[in-house]
């Protein structure tokens, strides 16, 4: 149901991918106003395609970012449009039965394996476990970056890969905040920092987690996945922010939400209220980035020769 780290592994393929090939990725832009195909450009806002994709669209600029509830209408409609594409990401998709991928990878995260799960409201699972079989992939995500071989193949027995699976651990590193109006402020979180967390996203205790490794201490605002801010929330997260008092302070908030914080850009500038995001991004552990992305060139490469 959310929460695994998948935004942030879809961003290391594109980054991979990039520079050989013509990339697009095809969401279903959830939390988005309006339904239908909408083909991003550099100026499309959240609103219109949702938070996800509008930080693909600001992160990579030349990757080709869609948006449409039926994958089956979304991908000859990139193809029309764009019919130099030859790799298209379909964002949260493995679940979805009307499209066969090519190549499909299951993320399943560390503290939360899905043989630890269950289906949803219980747990956090939307089908059931034996449908893992369906991935060509796994990836175990969020994992500690200091994680041991004897605990990696611990995990490895524990979700008993299929001899044509191959499996793969990551982690997340996170980056400097920076400012993302560009006010003019510089501030590092430091341990003479306090730090107002503003974030909708499914889980954020890893983030608190790193950020309380940084800062004096660390008080948090959040909001339901894919929140749209109002003018309400706005003033809220003001007042929240000015009563921490005179201390040095830093709005904090991850680049997800600053997609959707980017359409009141006028608010911030006019109550110069500088918000910072912290970036991250996937690292895998054993050496595997290498081999991960070799197999998925691999893929890709065979099947350009077949067709």
């Amino acid at each position: 149901m959310g929460g695994t780290g998948k935004t942030p592994h879809i961003e290391y393929l594109i980054f991979q991918l990039q520079y050989l090939y013509k990339v697009a990725t095809l969401s279903r832009g959830y939390g988005r106003k309006g339904h239908g195909f909408v083909l991003a450009d550099a100026h499309t806002p959240a609103s219109q395609i949702g938070d996800e994709p509008r930080q693909f669209k600001l992160k990579y600029p030349e990757t080709i970012v869609a948006v449409c509830e039926d994958r089956v209408l979304g991908i000859p409609s990139i193809l029309n449009s764009h019919p130099e594409t030859e790799v298209i990401l379909l964002d949260d998709a493995f679940q979805h039965r009307g499209v066969r991928a090519g190549l499909s990878i299951l993320i399943t995260e560390y503290a939360n394996l899905f043989t630890r799960d269950h289906l949803f409201p219980v747990g956090w699972l939307r089908e059931s476990k034996k449908n893992y079989r369906r991935a060509d992939m796994i990836i175990v995500s969020k994992c500690p970056s200091e994680l041991s071989v004897i605990e990696r193949d611990s995990l490895i027995r524990e979700l008993k890969p299929l001899p044509y699976q191959r499996i793969y651990f990551s982690t997340l590193e996170y980056g400097t905040v920076y400012s993302f109006f560009e006010l003019g402020n510089k501030i590092q979180v430091s341990k003479d920092t306090d730090v107002l967390l503003v974030c909708g996203i499914a889980r954020f205790d890893a983030l608190k987690g790193h950020l309380d490794n940084l800062a004096r201490k660390v008080y948090v605002r959040d909001y339901k996945d894919h929140h749209s801010f109002d003018q309400y929330d706005l003033e809220a997260i003001r007042e929240t922010f000015h009563n921490l008092g005179e201390v040095k302070k830093v709005l904090v908030t991850t680049e997800k939400d600053a997609a959707r914080f980017e359409e009141h850009g006028a608010w911030f500038l006019k109550n110069k209220l500088e918000i910072f995001v912290q970036p991250i991004a996937v690292r895998f552990l054993f050496s595997d980035g290498e081999r991960f992305t070799d197999d998925v060139l691999q893929f890709i490469t065979s099947t350009k020769q077949k067709n």
